[in-house]
Order: C-alpha cells, then structure tokens, then sequence
C-alpha cells in the first residue's frame, strides 16, 4: 500500500456499502456517508477531495486532489467506468434554489423550509472533466464526453464529443481510440499496464 493511502482493512472499516479490490483512497480525503457509497475495482482517490452522500464509483475510476462529489439522499452521482475527474472539480447532485421562495440550507434550518433540487448526475464510461469545472445537478456525461478546464456543465453533454466555457458548448468531436486501448488491456491489472508499456 502507498503511503498515504487507507489499508485494505482500514477501507473495510469505513464503512462502505460496497468496496472493490485495488482501491487507494488518501487519508487526507473527507468521507461521510460511506454507508450510502459503492466503490468499485481500481479506484483512486486523492488528497483532500471530499465526497458526500449517495456516491457509486465503477472500475477504473480516478478522482483528483481538492474535489467534491456533492451528493444527498435524493440526488445521486455515478462515475461509470474508465471515468474520472481532475483536480479541483465540484459536482452537485443537488442545489438551493435562489429564487427567494424558500431558505437555503443551513445548520439548524427544517426540511420544510428548504426546496433544494436534486438530480442524478452520471458521467458515463470513458468520460474526462478537466481540472476547475463545475457540474451542476442539470448536467450530466454521456458516454466518451470530454469537459476542458474551468468549465461549467448544467445540461448534459453528447458521447464522443469534447466541451469547454462558460457554460459549456461543443468544441470538436472526441477520438474513440480509447476503446481500442480498454479493449487491449481490459481486465490486466493496472499495475501490469504500466509495467507493460
């Protein structure tokens, strides 16, 4: 184990609803609602990231350094597999309404005071959202989608096709190469792709 991350029987011990093999999750990330997660096989999870609520991560999944995975008991995030995100990426299962019509969330506000709205948000296989974009509860990754950085998804995105801006919008069409390479390499462990390169 590297250091830095949980042990295999530290992992266990969180708590999961579900835990994978070959999952490396820092120390250093904030877990709550494990209970509600599902991890899969050949995961990875770095320092500070930070992942709330209703979370089911497939295989082959990565999640960067000072992410959030915002989700709740209603809304919900699935990474499916060959899917991650990169460094400081916030997505939203759910989010207050501003329109005035209720409070938002706060400690020690009642339910019925708040009208949050939350989605499921899913990043479907072979998807990539570059570091510093933001994913709101509209939005969400149809399979291969590709996001640039500093973008922000609010509806979702088309397979095989890359985004970018402010909100987002198309870019460029996507290579499907990458299947070619799962396809190689699929079920070998991931150590053994590296040291096969």
């Amino acid at each position: 184990m590297p250091q830095g991350f949980y042990s295999k029987e530290e992992l266990k011990n969180l708590g999961f609803s579900k835990l994978g093999d070959d999952v490396f999750i820092s120390k250093k990330a904030s877990i709550y609602g494990a209970s509600q997660m599902v991890i899969g096989n050949h995961v990875r999870i770095d320092d500070f990231a930070l992942l709330i609520g209703n979370i089911e991560l497939h295989d082959y999944i990565h999640i960067g350094a000072y992410c959030g995975l915002h989700a709740s008991k209603t809304g919900r995030i699935i990474f499916e597999d060959f899917s991650g995100i990169s460094s400081n990426v916030n997505i939203y299962a759910c989010s207050d309404n501003f329109d005035g019509e209720a409070m938002t969330a706060r400690p020690g506000i009642p339910e019925i005071c708040i009208n949050n709205e939350c989605e499921l948000v899913r990043l479907e296989k072979y998807t990539q959202i570059g570091t510093g974009s933001t994913v709101l509860p509209t939005g969400s990754l149809g399979e291969g989608a590709a996001v640039g950085a500093m973008s922000l998804v609010n509806k979702f995105l088309g397979p095989w096709n890359v985004y970018a801006g402010i909100p987002c919008k198309f870019i460029k069409k996507r290579s499907k190469n990458i299947l070619k390479l799962v396809e190689k390499y699929i079920g070998k462990n991931i150590k053994e792709i590296i040291e096969g390169e």
